[in-house]
């Protein structure tokens, strides 16, 4: 059974990154919205989910690029 997901619009996610990714690794799910609109969901990672690279941000900017400025773009 899923865990209920509780509704965060982008700008508190992004104001509040540390809190929601305690509450993540704890296990808490979130629905971002954007304008009212559902964007994506975000939920902790399991032990047995593998993992592929999709993109390495190492490779586009030396030393990656921090999440908040990905973020900001949203």
């Amino acid at each position: 059974m899923q865990k209920i997901s509780t509704i965060v619009g982008v700008k508190e996610l992004r104001e509040n990154l540390d809190t929601f990714i305690a509450q993540i690794n704890k296990g808490a799910r979130f629905t971002v919205v954007r304008r009212s609109k559902p964007v994506f969901i975000i939920t902790p990672v399991t032990a047995d989910e593998e993992w592929e690279e999709v993109a390495d941000f190492t490779k586009i900017k030396k030393g990656g690029i921090k999440i908040e400025e990905i973020l900001s773009r949203l």
